[in-house]
């Protein structure tokens, strides 16, 4: 693999991605939702301000939630199908490149920028936040925002896998909407009803939470916030007698694992079934 032109292309990916405005919107949105949600973080005791660190790591929990695998699966989806329906796909393999050093460009560039516009709004945030309260509890915020990285990481390594599948960038976005709707669901409510009527043991709720990269995020961000996963109930508490001190380990492991194995299907799938 040459790693200058993967280089090249990343470098490509990047200058795209700063001209493109859903990369700036994106920022701007998730910078502003997370100080307001930082400033409703009092409402509840009665007053009005900048809440701290620790309240507001436990509001934006949810909002990571649904917004960043959208915004990765949708970067991912739109990568390879949208330069494949444009035509600039078959003009970028005429060059002396090889379809793996494309996808690896493409999704490190792409990785790069997703990781800037978290990184602004998560340092915009904690810099107001510090202002205002103080540094307590910004150990849990930090962790927090590894997670989302890793989290982002891998769901745009979901939405690569789904557009090498795909021609045409409307049927990929179609399915990568379809996807992040199927692990919303299986996230919180929809894997407590199902727990409920399959009368799931904590065992296979525990395993059926793990196969879900964003409760994956939750129990692991859970634990970085609480130390224990006691709000999570039966599952939570079992995976603590099972694990014990590797529950963090085998958390960032998973995660880990979802960015890299859809990345590297693709890989495979863009070498033997054909890319362009």
């Amino acid at each position: 693999m040459d790693l200058t032109a993967v280089w090249l292309i990343m470098i490509k990916e990047i200058r795209d991605a700063r001209r493109n405005r859903w990369f700036v919107l994106f920022t701007i949105v998730f910078a502003g939702l997370a100080l307001g949600l930082s400033a409703l973080g009092l409402a509840g005791l009665g007053s009005i301000g900048i809440a701290g660190f620790g309240r507001t790591s436990a509001s934006l929990l949810n909002l990571v939630m649904l917004i960043v695998p959208l915004i990765g699966l949708i970067m991912g989806a739109v990568s390879v199908a949208g330069e494949r329906e444009q035509g600039t796909l078959v003009t970028l393999l005429a060059q002396p490149v090889v379809p793996e050093e494309v996808l690896i460009g493409k999704y490190l560039g792409l990785a790069s920028a997703l990781m800037g516009t978290l990184l602004a709004g998560f340092g915009a945030t904690a810099a107001v936040i510090a202002g205002y309260r103080g540094m307590e509890q910004l150990g849990g915020f930090l962790g927090l925002a590894a997670h989302t990285a890793v989290l982002g990481l891998a769901y745009l390594s979901i939405g690569f896998c789904i557009s090498v599948f795909c021609r045409r960038s409307a049927t990929a976005v179609g399915l990568a909407l379809f996807v992040w709707l199927i692990f919303a669901f299986f996230s919180d409510l929809g894997l407590i009803g199902t727990a409920v009527a399959m009368r799931l043991s904590p065992r296979d709720l525990l395993w059926l939470s793990l196969a879900n990269p964003t409760q994956t995020f939750k129990i692991a961000s859970v634990v970085d916030l609480q130390g224990n996963l006691e709000t999570l109930g039966p599952g939570g508490l079992y995976a603590t007698d099972v694990l014990g001190d590797a529950l963090r380990p085998v958390l960032l492991g998973l995660l880990g694992l979802w960015a890299v194995v859809p990345l590297g299907l693709a890989a495979v799938c863009s070498r033997f079934r054909g890319f362009a």
